[in-house]
């Protein structure tokens, strides 16, 4: 069974960026949508299924520019999208944002 989550970080700040809203596009082209909590953390996928995540190519879209103009004034990002593809039977996969107003990064966490 596959899961998923995800952390946004401001490094500008040094510290979690909450209030992101989240949109998670499925496979099928479906779409679920969340925002971090106060920690940056998001992982309350609300699934059709108990199955967890079935294996295939999802974008995770960060709606940032509303909290980088907030929190820094501007933003050259109005979203950014990070596509991933999830095996079958590939446990908790982690999707981590690290971002400034100008600069961003991301990698596979656990």
């Amino acid at each position: 069974m596959n899961t998923l989550s995800s952390h946004v970080l401001d490094t500008t700040l040094g510290k979690p960026a909450h209030g992101i809203a989240l949109t998670l596009t499925l496979p099928d082209g479906n779409t679920l949508s969340g925002e971090t909590d106060s920690d940056g953390r998001f992982n309350n996928w609300a699934l059709e299924s108990d199955n967890g995540f079935p294996a295939g190519v999802y974008t995770l879209r960060f709606h940032c520019k509303p909290y980088l103009v907030k929190a820094h004034g501007s933003s050259f990002y109005p979203h950014i999208d990070i596509t991933f593809e999830l095996e079958e039977n590939g446990g908790h996969y982690h999707v981590p944002l690290l971002i400034s107003p100008f600069g961003f990064s991301s990698y596979r966490g656990s």
